[in-house]
């Protein structure tokens, strides 16, 4: 069961459970290639296991999802024409890298999730799960959200100090590629820093993989035993955490 929203101007992929009893409200944030039919099928998976899911799509004001194809994207992971098309990544994400940027895309999660919070049918249970950018801005989200309950990031990017992290309220459960070396080589400070603001942080490091390892339509990024792991990982959390 699924329809398209729009909340103030962002539109949102909703899926709920094929049996209607909702345990609990899921916000999933697509990748950088926007909310394209992984990101649709991904959330159809989760409202399968239970969970009403938000999945809006935060560059559709941004022209960029017209550039993102499946090409462009098996480039950058193909070794053999990497280096050839960096060029032509760094002109397709630049509408994304300003502040002015994640300052509208953070107040968007918020929306979001006032939406989300406001449906009976989610009872004020809400997660946030999301992948690269989507991983990253369910760190933001966390820092943002006080009444958030569980967030999943998949190979997401956190900058926050430690001071900013103090506003987390929830568990984390990341989950990382060995071979995506900038943010693995990134982890013992990020759990140091959760640590010390008080975080309940976790996080899964696969060998053998690297970015975008979930990614099952990305012949060069997916791996099977990493994705179904992490699949069965993150839904036993998220019930653990949205359910009780």
């Amino acid at each position: 069961m699924s329809k398209v929203i729009t909340i103030d101007d962002v539109p949102v992929y909703v899926t709920q459970p094929k049996t209607g009893k909702v345990k609990a409200g899921l916000i999933l944030i697509h990748e950088i290639w926007g909310l394209n039919d992984h990101i649709r099928e991904v959330s159809d998976r989760y409202a399968n296991e239970g969970f009403i899911v938000y999945a809006p799509d935060l560059l559709s004001h941004t022209g960029m999802e017209e550039k993102a194809s499946r090409a462009l994207q098996e480039d950058l992971f193909n070794p053999k024409t990497r280096n050839a098309v960096q060029p032509k990544i760094r002109e397709f994400m630049a509408p994304v890298m300003s502040p002015e940027f994640a300052r509208l895309t953070d107040e968007s999660l918020k929306r979001v999730f006032e939406q989300m919070y406001i449906d009976p049918k989610v009872n004020h249970k809400i997660g946030v799960l999301g992948f690269c950018f989507g991983g990253t801005y369910s760190y933001n989200l966390a820092v943002a959200e006080p009444r958030l309950q569980a967030a999943v990031p998949f190979y997401g990017h956190c900058d926050h100090k430690t001071d900013e992290l103090k506003a987390i309220q929830c568990p984390i459960l990341a989950f990382y590629g060995e071979n995506d070396q900038t943010l693995a080589s990134q982890l013992p400070d990020l759990e140091n820093r959760m640590s010390k603001a008080g975080v309940d942080f976790s996080y899964r490091l696969y060998s053998g993989c690297g970015h975008a390892f979930f990614n099952n339509t990305n012949q060069y990024a997916y791996n099977e035993k990493a994705a179904k792991d992490a699949w069965k990982r993150s839904n036993e959390f998220l019930n653990a955490k949205l359910t009780q």
